[in-house]
């Protein structure tokens, strides 16, 4: 370290590179973790390609892929027309560009899937609700928040200027109460909520939610990332799993990187806010338009889970059948209800990161989850649950939880000091 002093200035430390920095900040994040094996940014379908070729099986639970649809055939031919007609990119921002035929054909298709009055899509789903909160609350607003919030909400908040009040994680008592006593101060409150909650595979007391919001004269955030084609009886989300006018909802965000088996993100909502947003919303203003691939794969899922609506009662028999099994098998699944997302949780960072490693040294694909995005205390296995998954593949890899290697109590206690 060397001091950078200038008499104008108060003298501050630098470190002698940008390298060593990062360095530092890789090791205070966790990278200890690293030193027992990396199971991240694996090649899954350079893995898949080779364990079929070896005989073996591989089978991932760490995609988002709930529906099954990816590899559909509909979805590939409809993105490799879209491809051959329109070319890969937007090549432009919509606005000042001009946009794609297909862009407001999508759109008014997730609005009318929906129950909204109209939709806008953006090129990424973190941006999506970067953009929109920061660009909604300024510095007379409130932020009431859920203390799981995703990071993409976490960090809209941070930037938008307005006040930020934590509320426990689906305590809606707690929200109530901290409403009642701080409404009054702001102009304008946004609360945000996801619908299934992405660590835990929980779900949010909609009904309940919506009346703390009419009540108070506040407005209501939904990210949907993980509920769309997961929730309700045609997949449509939190506001049909729990009987809810969408329009009671004033933004519904939500992703085309799950169930829709493609990449961006949309925001539905009355006419009038996502009009005044199509031309001032700077996540959307300032980016490129969604490329026509994309696009033409979204849409082609869209129209999938409406026509082909197995998937989503196979997904809910396979959901809850992952819950059962690890239950049975004395696994500890957290709140998790039973639908898309359905945890594992273990005692140590070390005994997550073992797990891991037994699962694919047994063909089963399974990342931990042990520093960023959840409390240092509960790390876990994530399981992503699609229609696609068999039986065998549940059962399999519960089965195979069963005789991972055990972890001696003084070993995870070194680990979980020399990494955090």
């Amino acid at each position: 370290m060397q001091s950078l002093c200038n008499r104008n200035y108060v003298c501050v430390a630098r470190h002698n590179s940008l390298s060593d920095y990062a360095s530092k900040r890789f090791r205070l994040a966790g990278k200890a973790v690293l030193d027992f094996g990396d199971p991240f940014f694996a090649p899954v379908d350079r893995l898949g390609e080779e364990a079929r070729r070896n005989g073996k099986p591989f089978v991932s639970f760490a995609n988002y892929d709930y529906l099954g649809l990816a590899p559909h055939p509909k979805v590939k031919a409809d993105a490799a027309e879209a491809l051959a007609t329109l070319g890969v990119g937007a090549l432009a921002s919509r606005l000042v560009g001009g946009e794609r035929s297909t862009h407001q054909l999508l759109e008014h298709e997730i609005a009318s899937f929906l129950g909204t009055e109209t939709a806008l899509s953006l090129v990424s789903g973190y941006l999506t609700n970067l953009t929109a909160i920061t660009h909604l609350m300024a510095g007379r607003d409130a932020l009431f928040i859920d203390e799981l919030s995703h990071n993409s909400i976490v960090s809209a908040a941070k930037n938008s200027g307005a006040a930020v009040v934590v509320f426990r994680h689906n305590d809606l008592d707690h929200l109530d109460e901290l409403l009642g006593n701080n409404r009054d101060n702001y102009r304008n409150v946004l609360i945000v909520v996801e619908a299934l909650y992405s660590m835990d595979g929980d779900i949010v007391d909609l009904p309940r939610i919506v009346e703390i919001k009419e009540r108070h004269q506040a407005w209501l955030l939904v990210d949907e990332a993980h509920s769309l084609g997961v929730l309700g009886a045609t997949g449509r989300g939190i506001c049909e799993y729990a009987g809810v006018d969408p329009n009671r909802v004033d933004l519904i965000i939500g992703t085309m990187s799950k169930t829709l088996a493609s990449c961006g993100g949309f925001i539905a909502a009355k006419r009038n806010v996502t009009e005044w947003m199509r031309y001032t919303l700077p996540g959307f203003v300032y980016s490129v338009g969604l490329s026509p691939v994309i696009v033409a794969a979204a849409r082609a899922a869209l129209q999938l889970m409406q026509e082909e609506t197995w998937r989503i009662d196979r997904l809910v028999k396979n959901a809850e059948m992952f819950r059962d099994c690890a239950h049975e098998a004395g696994l500890d699944t957290g709140p998790a209800i039973g639908r898309g997302v359905v945890p594992i949780l273990f005692g140590s960072s070390q005994e997550t990161m073992l797990a891991s490693q037994h699962l694919l040294e047994h063909g089963f694909y399974c990342p931990p989850i042990v520093q960023i995005g959840v409390p240092k205390d509960q790390p876990r296995l994530r399981f992503f649950i699609s229609a696609n998954h068999s039986e065998s593949d549940i059962r399999g890899v519960i089965a195979t939880l069963g005789t991972r290697p055990a972890v001696a109590a003084e070993e995870a206690v070194h680990v979980a000091s020399a990494a955090f």
